[in-house]
């Protein structure tokens, strides 16, 4: 690591309400130093988000037997930002049959990431 020149990444903390301006310092790859935080999850998120990028993903996937085409859902963890696209991509074909239950899984394990994806609202059969 000697004569090994620092790499400054910076990141707007989403952690908590502050919204703080982070410097993450790393060499090779690890993280040596992180800047700007004023609380520990802002340390935590910059190293994180310089590591490892992870990403909510909320969107709608098509159920069959409700008053509405679309039933509301997100991911139960972050996904790996490099993989959001494929994540979209594995549920555009989804379709659920009604009743549904708020947080019950629609699919386990999207596109492999060990993330499962929950409705976000209920919703009983048409009629």
């Amino acid at each position: 690591m000697a004569g090994a020149q620092a790499e400054t990444a910076v990141y707007l903390c989403t952690g908590c309400p502050l919204g703080c301006r982070l410097e993450v310092d790393a060499v090779d790859g690890d993280v040596i130093e992180v800047r700007g935080h004023t609380c520990k999850r802002g340390e935590r998120y910059g190293r994180q988000e310089y590591l490892d990028p992870r990403r909510p993903l909320s969107t709608t996937v098509w159920v069959r037997g409700a008053q509405v085409a679309r039933l509301p859902v997100r991911s139960a963890e972050a996904v790996p930002r490099d993989r959001l696209v494929e994540v979209a991509e594995a549920l555009r074909g989804v379709c659920v049959e009604a009743p549904v239950q708020r947080g019950q899984v629609v699919l386990s394990d999207v596109a492999g990431t060990g993330v499962d994806i929950v409705a976000t609202r209920s919703l009983q059969p048409a009629g």
